[in-house]
């Protein structure tokens, strides 16, 4: 059984968002344990957390789509094209690129929604951290003013 996640903090001192990749069947229970070790790597909890990413053609992907219900939060997905801008300069995974058409995931898919919530800057909070199945990217942001 998961722990609810914890109450919301609009105004945490900082957002971050979550890219998320994962191999086809991977468990919720995995993906949420990454999410906060990886949280937890920058002294970071469930609080400071304001979405989650993917690709598009994970839109499908139970295990995703439980994670997003259990924590509240809407996960955005991305196609290929819109992950294009964030692409690192080095090649990626041969493996990922055949699948999603993508170079990489789940630093794309942070660094998206990142500036797709903050407008203007966002960063990647260090590596990509990695499970058998998965792996988890974050990235924070600072909100625009009104």
């Amino acid at each position: 059984m998961l722990p609810p996640p914890s109450a919301r903090h609009p105004a945490s001192p900082m957002q971050v968002v979550a890219g998320l990749g994962c191999r086809s069947g991977c468990a919720m229970q995995e993906l949420f344990d990454l999410l906060v070790d990886s949280l937890a790597q920058h002294e970071l909890t469930l609080g400071n957390l304001a979405g989650l990413a993917s690709s598009a053609h994970k839109r499908n992907e139970a295990g995703l789509q439980q994670l997003a219900e259990h924590l509240q939060l809407e996960l955005h997905l991305f196609t290929a094209a819109e992950l294009s801008p964030y692409q690192p300069p080095a090649p990626g995974n041969p493996r990922v690129q055949a699948a999603t058409g993508a170079a990489a995931v789940a630093e794309p898919c942070a660094l998206a929604l990142a500036r797709r919530m903050g407008k203007s800057t966002a960063h990647l909070l260090g590596e990509k951290r990695k499970t058998a199945r998965a792996t988890c990217a974050l990235a924070a942001f600072t909100r625009e003013s009104a």
